[in-house]
């Protein structure tokens, strides 16, 4: 029998392509776009088979910790969770999960995957998986080739080369995104799309890794054997990972090892990488319209509609994406995805605040929302998740006024604590210590009156913190 399988989930990227939904911290893979649970809740779902898989390992920042364990507990699953101290691509995140499996198992098994991508076929997949397992065990490197649905422009190509076993072939040759000429000609070839998913001996993509950049494993290696706990997460050496080149895993390895080879698949796969992606995927009326939220259409054809609250009406258009969310609106055409690259870079320099955050901000405790504000107050709207409790702070420019709308909380303020419940309120003055939290096994939600000079989050002096942000 075949050993087990290690899931490395990578879910470290910001995913801009799907703003104004996706943002710096809190992108695409975390997004509930086609459901209740998100891609990475149901990428961890697709390798839970305890027949195939082992404990998975998630690679991740410090930004998307907290997100990453609440998204486990909601699906009941558990994980090893690794912290990158910062981006440095595809490469050395790979390179570490590796090394991480390959400190638990030498002769570990590791199957890398993107946390943002769809697969409808999850047979399909898992059958791909076991014929390319045999192949990864043999030292091969083995990708997932998709069988093509169209002459895709926006997805690299492999050429498959001559069979190694079963319907494993050696890969022959990897290519960049064409033009839609060149596009129809690989299709047309029987070439296959590249899903940037890998199967490996984590020793043997050491190795291969190492041909071509020896300091850049030893740095990978090196923060793995100096990663410290904290919280229940491992934290990779910042020096050490640090010092790693950044670089796709493609042009780090597989553009240049022997050892690739790749598995055909139809499984019903998307990277999900632009709005058009998520029409695609999505359900749709006669004319071709798709609405998540509330829409109408009238007299409008081949329609993407996404919005958090507002009604939104289409009179008359035809191959619109139009996405609302509380503080910005998108109108795009469907297919022109390089277009909302650069217009998400242009926001970055004249509204940088609208592609990092959400007005909903999400902490660790819960989530706050600001819903309104003036030159001497702020109105928020907070939840506090069972159990959750914010750090014990005070305040040198403002005071709290706290309405419990929902749940009960548990406050101090000064030496007083105090049980606040539904329609009840407390008054917490400026400079006063005070804790928030939440005791019972309901979300509590209160509304929260700001006032004073000035409410930035700056403005916290955390005393004690369970998160460690003191």
């Amino acid at each position: 029998m075949s050993q087990r399988i290690i899931p490395l989930i990578m879910c470290g990227g910001a995913g801009t392509r799907l703003w104004p939904a996706s943002r710096e911290v809190h992108p695409k893979q975390f997004l509930s776009l086609f459901g209740a649970r998100s891609t990475f809740q149901d990428t961890l779902l697709r390798v839970s088979d305890a027949d195939l898989f082992e404990r998975p390992v998630i690679i991740t920042n410090n930004a998307y910790r907290f997100m990453v364990l609440e998204q486990l507990a909601e699906i009941g699953l558990e994980a090893d969770v690794l912290l990158e101290p910062m981006r440095r691509d595809s490469g050395p995140a790979i390179a570490a999960g590796a090394a991480f499996a390959e400190a638990r198992d030498k002769d570990a098994i590791v199957l890398a995957l993107a946390a943002d991508h769809v697969v409808s076929d999850t047979p399909a997949f898992l059958a791909a998986c076991r014929e390319g397992l045999a192949a990864a065990e043999a030292g091969h490197i083995v990708t997932f080739g998709v069988q093509p649905e169209r002459a895709a422009t926006e997805y690299g190509y492999i050429n498959p080369g001559e069979v190694i076993s079963g319907k494993v072939h050696a890969v022959a040759k990897f290519v960049e995104k064409p033009d839609p000429a060149t596009a129809a000609g690989y299709v047309e070839a029987g070439y296959l799309w590249n899903s940037g998913n890998f199967m490996f001996r984590a020793a043997i993509l050491s190795d291969e890794y190492r041909k071509v950049d020896a300091d850049s494993v030893q740095a990978v290696t090196d923060a793995v054997a100096k990663a410290g706990t904290d919280l229940g997460f491992v934290k990779l050496d910042d020096a050490a990972f640090g010092s790693a080149k950044s670089i796709s895993i493609d042009y780090a390895v597989m553009e240049k090892t022997a050892r690739a080879a790749v598995v055909p698949v139809a499984c019903g796969w998307s990277d999900v990488g632009s709005w058009h992606a998520v029409w695609e995927l999505s359900g749709k009326d006669g004319e071709g319209n798709a609405a998540r939220g509330v829409a109408v259409f009238e007299d409008s054809r081949n329609c993407n509609v996404s919005t958090d609250r507002a009604l939104v009406a289409l009179e008359g258009v035809d191959d619109l994406v139009v996405v609302a969310t509380q503080d910005a609106v998108l109108v795009s055409r469907q297919k022109d995805a390089n277009g909302l690259k650069r217009l998400v870079a242009k926001l970055k320099t004249v509204a940088p605040q609208v592609t990092e955050d959400h007005i909903r901000v999400h902490r660790p405790w819960g989530s706050y929302q600001s819903v309104d504000n003036g030159d001497r107050h702020q109105v928020k709207r907070i939840i506090v998740k069972p159990g959750g409790r914010l750090s014990l702070q005070k305040h040198h420019h403002r005071a709290e006024h706290w309405i419990v709308v929902r749940g009960t909380a548990q406050v101090t303020v000064n030496e007083l604590v105090k049980t606040v419940h539904e329609n009840e309120s407390i008054y917490i003055p400026i400079g006063a210590v005070h804790r928030l939290e939440n005791p019972g096994k309901i979300q509590l939600e209160l509304i929260e009156v700001q006032t004073g000079s000035y409410f930035g989050e700056d403005d916290i002096i955390r005393i004690e913190d369970d998160y460690k942000r003191s």
